[in-house]
C-alpha cells in the first residue's frame, strides 16, 4: 500500500468537483444524452457514450476520407477541385 501512495503522491489528483464538472461538459457535447429530457445520467453512462461517440466520429472521418479519395481519382489531378479535395484529405 505504501508503494501505491508514493506513486500517487507524484501525480496531481483531480477533485470530485472537477470530475463532476468535466462529466457535465462531456454531457453537453453528446447528442444522445443532450436530447434526453432527464438530467439523471450517471457519469459511467456519460463516459460510455463519449467513447462510443468518439468511435463513431472516427468512423465517419475514415468514411469521408475514403469517399474524397475515390472522388479525387475520378477528376483531373491538376484541377482546382482536386486541390481542394487534397487539402481536405490532409
Amino acid at each position: 500500500m505504501s508503494s501505491r501512495r508514493s506513486r500517487q503522491s507524484g501525480v496531481s489528483r483531480i477533485s470530485d468537483d472537477q470530475i463532476i464538472e468535466l462529466v457535465s461538459k462531456l454531457r453537453q457535447h453528446l447528442p444522445e444524452i443532450r436530447e434526453r429530457r432527464s438530467d439523471k445520467v450517471s457519469a459511467s453512462k456519460v463516459l460510455q457514450e463519449t467513447c462510443s461517440y468518439i468511435k463513431n466520429l472516427h468512423k465517419e472521418v475514415d468514411d469521408l476520407s475514403e469517399r474524397l479519395s475515390q472522388l479525387l481519382s475520378t477528376i483531373d489531378a491538376d484541377s482546382a477541385e482536386a486541390a481542394i479535395i487534397r487539402s481536405l484529405i490532409m
